[in-house]
């Protein structure tokens, strides 16, 4: 059986794009269902140390839906690494002028925290 090999020698990775329509959607589930396409482990072939996921492209974040007081409660923080560098935001605000990143927030939480977790969330794309 002959496989086709990467320059690392590793198989090539045939990378599909999976559209998904995220109106009405819940965030906390729909982040889930993002995490395992990236990772790759909606796949019959899905080996851990091999990073076979797709691309995921993200329509109509700015109709997501949060359950329960999270709108009026929860705050998103962010942080330049430096001392006194963290920065709060109310999901109330970042719902207006950024939609897309409370998803972005919420998959990159639910990737494995090692070394592909930034090239997994680049292939997180939302439109």
């Amino acid at each position: 059986m002959a496989r086709k090999l990467n320059l690392r020698g590793m198989p090539e990775i045939k990378r599909e794009i999976v559209t998904i329509d995220a109106s009405g959607k819940v965030v906390g589930r729909l982040a889930t269902h993002i995490a395992k396409i990236l990772i790759g482990k909606d796949k019959p072939t899905y080996v851990p140390h091999i990073d076979a996921g797709a691309i995921v492209k993200v329509l109509n974040a700015d109709k997501l839906v949060l359950t329960g007081k999270k709108m009026e409660q929860k705050v998103h923080f962010r942080s330049s690494n430096r001392p006194s560098g963290v920065k709060a935001t109310s999901m109330v605000k970042l719902m207006k002028e950024n939609p897309g990143e409370i998803l972005v927030h919420a998959v990159k939480y639910m990737l494995p925290k090692n070394r592909t977790q930034d090239e997994r969330l680049k292939r997180l794309i939302i439109a």
